[in-house]
């Protein structure tokens, strides 16, 4: 009689085989990484790394454009998303990672100029959807200017 792996095992086994390598960061759906909230530049740049294929690219570029943007900005990550404010717990942009493209929330986006295309449910929200090759940095710049001057989203 032929011995039989109990269910148990084999489902311990498949978890083990499907978590990444040691100090690697887990990809949630749509690749978009789990990182520990935390705050500073740190978790930020952890997050960033963790981003998938040309994704980290665009990751780095983003961060880059802020910090030259609004110098001393504040940042954290929290819900597995890097956020950007202009003082702690004040936030105005943050981004995210999905299947083919990466979402940048504006939580004020309604009163920059030109609005953000994407429509969010809550009416002061917008969204810019970044696929590969596609980051306008001048105009993705001249928003966040914009977005460090508004109220910020506390969270």
């Amino acid at each position: 009689m032929a011995s039989k792996t109990p269910v148990k095992s084999e489902n311990v086994a498949k978890k083990a085989a499907a978590k990444p390598a040691s100090g690697q960061p887990t990809l949630l759906s749509g690749g978009n990484p789990q990182i520990a909230k935390g705050y500073g530049d740190a978790p930020v740049q952890a997050y960033i790394t963790a981003m998938p294929g040309w994704k980290s690219d665009v990751g780095r570029r983003l961060d880059a454009l802020i910090v030259e943007a609004v110098p001393g900005v504040h940042k954290a990550v929290k819900w597995n998303s890097p956020f950007y404010g202009v003082e702690d717990d004040a936030w105005f942009l943050s981004f995210h990672c999905f299947t083919k493209y990466i979402k940048v929330t504006f939580f004020r986006g309604a009163a920059l100029d030109p609005v953000p295309a994407g429509k969010s449910k809550y009416p002061e929200v917008r969204y810019l959807d970044i696929y590969e090759g596609q980051l306008d940095e001048a105009q993705f710049s001249a928003w966040v200017r914009q977005a460090s001057r508004l109220p910020g989203e506390r969270m």
